[in-house]
């Protein structure tokens, strides 16, 4: 029964049967570090400056001067006195007289010198002691007397050997520190620690401060994260009735949509500790590292259980396994993702491990990593609506200055399709606006700016355009106005200008459509028209094409050939969709050369009718059109009101007044391109190819 009890005086516990090893203690690098100053302290010994015989200066002048064996004398204050060095002549240290300082060490430089020192009260009185002692000598053969100043002893040993110590040491640190990758002490702090994670852990004593009062316009996503939370603090809630907590979640978005955000708040809510990395911290260029992370992530995450891990975009690592390999290629990822899959819900499960991810690319995930048992929920957040929005605005205003009249509803009602980190960008820029202009607080008129700064780009009223040019732009942005005025199914327009914006913006249109999941084929058509009307615009007026109609081409072509082979909305086609979400045809179309013929020869039919039936439009308004074109050459932005007043009421009461478009989720802007050839437009955002495409899994 004695060895079953622990002894007081030893912490190890006895167990019958089994011997006790103590453990070897850990190799501390700081031991290195002093066996390299202790070597340098012995090598200083042995190679050490003046190690020179201290002899009286009575034997110096009989036993050295006189006979002439100094071959010159070094003299240099030390405190109150002088010393003396003597260097003797390398031909007379044979002499046996000289065997005390000839036999010392070798590695001593006897040889060099000084051999011996004595000292003197005053220099000047050791200077005429030699000179008496040689007076009979002719001045050639005369000993040499140097005088020196020399630093301290204290002085001289801190740079001879404290100095190269200190940055031997400082450079060992700073390597050990770099071949690591990051600082020093931590898990992966050096080489050997290559394999740890790279996770940064949030708890109790390093909390986050976003909270979920800090996410706006996400309703149904926050409410189901906030679940996740509750689960973690409140677990028999759960599974008294048998329930089981969720494994993972996923969170599925655009990209500024507040996915990071979301996961932050998660990290300030929950009362658990907090694990956030991202996809590429597994990815590294030595085989086995990322698996390696991923098991050591898991071993941390089971020592903290209850606890939750947040890995930022997984598809950096989830990728599907099987598509794209090449021969002979390093199948490194896979093995990560593989052994990620294990972790989540392999054959040894453990609770109390909630995962949590993001990307903005679901459609190139491993169907294994999507699976239920893995990731049970698949939250999507979406761009807001005009609710979240406004919320969203309220959120970022805050710790703005406002001036009376700013109001957040109006701000979202302005900014169809912005994401959060977009609104974020134009509170931001609208008080940069405010400060540049020495206002005391941010208007309306501040953030209007902002808004078109980050739609169109920046404002560039000194331009150099030629006459000419401004004249083309502006009748292009009149064809845009007048075509989607008096089409039915046309977005209503908002604002047009001739302003240049961007890199190669010369002009946009901006119109303000409703929220629609749905679209019909009069909706596309009429859209397909308006996008043309640019082009018929400068075709009519000035009888000849410029290139600033590159953008609205390429949506019409892109357009028309989704109506065609996505929406099954043509005729001879026929109702089928060839949208090859998953990347399953690379290099082979789903169809026949025969079809692939038709497709070309539809879609080239269906563009010219659209041409056509815009040419007609804009050649029955042509007074309207050269209206609007000059008075944009005049005013160079114009409004909706502006065009009721050149143009009147439009033809159609139900989509005319701007409080019927204040639920819009999408801006079109319509963009008069310079010369050049693929160009990008910063802010112009393509509806009509949008929305359906995207929606289409929802019919």
């Amino acid at each position: 029964m004695k060895d079953n009890k622990t002894d007081k005086k030893s912490p190890i516990k006895k167990i019958p049967g089994k011997k006790i090893v103590p453990k070897a203690p850990k190799f501390n690098i700081m031991w290195l570090y002093a066996v390299i100053i202790l070597g340098l302290f012995v090598v200083q010994y042995m190679f050490s400056g003046n190690n020179a015989k201290i002899i009286n200066y009575q034997k110096f002048e009989n036993e050295m001067l006189k006979p002439g064996d100094v071959e010159k004398l070094v003299a240099y204050k030390n405190g109150d006195l002088y010393n003396v060095d003597v260097y003797i002549k390398k031909d007379r240290l044979d002499q046996k007289k000289y065997d005390d300082v000839r036999n010392k060490s070798s590695f001593n430089a006897t040889t060099t010198g000084p051999q011996y020192i004595f000292t003197s009260a005053t220099y000047e009185s050791f200077e005429s002691k030699v000179i008496a002692a040689e007076k009979d000598l002719p001045p050639n053969q005369r000993t040499p007397i140097i005088s020196e100043s020399r630093e301290s002893p204290w002085a001289g040993w801190f740079m001879s050997f404290i100095l190269p110590v200190l940055l031997l040491v400082g450079f060992w640190v700073f390597i050990m520190k770099r071949m690591g990758g990051g600082a020093g002490g931590g898990a992966g702090g050096q080489i050997f620690n290559i394999g740890k994670s790279k996770a940064t852990l949030f708890d109790k004593e390093s909390q986050v401060t976003i909270t979920f009062n800090d996410v706006a316009g996400l309703e149904e996503a926050k409410q189901e994260v906030m679940e996740i939370v509750d689960f973690l603090k409140n677990p028999k809630k759960y599974t008294n009735l048998g329930g089981k907590i969720p494994k993972g979640a996923l969170l599925i978005g655009a990209p500024g949509t507040g996915k990071t955000l979301m996961a932050k708040a998660v990290a300030g809510e929950a009362q658990v500790p907090f694990f956030s990395l991202s996809g590429s911290d597994f990815v590294e260029m030595f085989v086995g590292v990322g698996a390696s992370r991923v098991r050591d992530l898991f071993k941390q995450a089971k020592e903290k259980a209850p606890c939750i891990i947040f890995i930022d975009e997984i598809d950096a690592i989830g990728r599907a396994r099987g598509k794209n390999n090449i021969v002979g290629g390093n199948d490194e990822r896979e093995n990560t993702l593989n052994q990620l899959l294990v972790e989540m819900d392999g054959f040894g499960t453990d609770s109390g491990i909630i995962i949590l991810a993001a990307t903005n690319r679901p459609d190139v995930l491993d169907t294994a990593l999507l699976r239920p048992g893995r990731f049970d929920r698949q939250i999507s957040i979406d761009k807001p609506d005009l609710v979240g929005r406004e919320q969203i605005f309220k959120v970022h205003l805050k710790p703005l200055k406002l001036a009376e009249g700013v109001d957040a509803k109006k701000l979202s009602a302005q900014t169809p399709g912005f994401a959060g980190a977009e609104i974020a960008n134009v509170c931001n820029e609208a008080a940069l606006i405010a400060a540049r202009r020495n206002k005391e607080a941010v208007d309306m008129q501040d953030f209007q700016d902002a808004v078109d700064r980050v739609i169109g780009g920046l404002e560039k009223k000194n331009k150099i355009i030629s006459p000419e040019e401004k004249r083309i732009v502006a009748y292009h942005e009149a064809g845009h106005a007048i075509a989607g005025w008096f089409l039915e199914h046309a977005d209503p327009l908002v604002k047009v200008s001739i302003v240049p914006r961007g890199v190669a913006a010369l002009g946009y249109a901006q119109y303000l459509p409703k929220e629609q999941f749905l679209y019909t084929t009069e909706q596309l058509l009429d859209g397909m028209c308006m996008t043309l009307g640019g082009r018929v615009a400068e075709d009519i007026v000035f009888n000849k094409i410029s290139t600033g109609a590159q953008n609205d081409l390429e949506r019409i072509t892109k357009l028309s050939y989704a109506m065609v082979t996505i929406y099954g909305m043509n005729d001879k086609v026929g109702n089928v969709s060839f949208n090859d979400t998953q990347g399953e045809y690379q290099f082979n179309k789903p169809y026949s050369e025969k079809t692939s013929e038709i497709i070309d020869i539809e879609v080239r039919n269906q563009i010219d009718r659209a041409y056509q039936r815009t040419k007609q439009l804009l050649t029955d308004k042509r007074e309207g059109l050269e209206k609007l074109a000059e008075k944009l050459l005049e005013k160079e932005i114009l409004f909706q009101s502006d065009l009721e007043e050149i143009l009147g009421k439009r033809p159609f009461d139900n989509r005319t007044t701007y409080d019927e478009f204040v639920n819009g989720t999408k801006t079109e802007i319509t963009v008069e391109e310079q010369p050049k050839e693929n160009l990008e437009h910063e802010g112009v955002v393509d509806h009509n190819m949008d929305l359906p495409e995207n929606r289409s899994s929802q019919d």
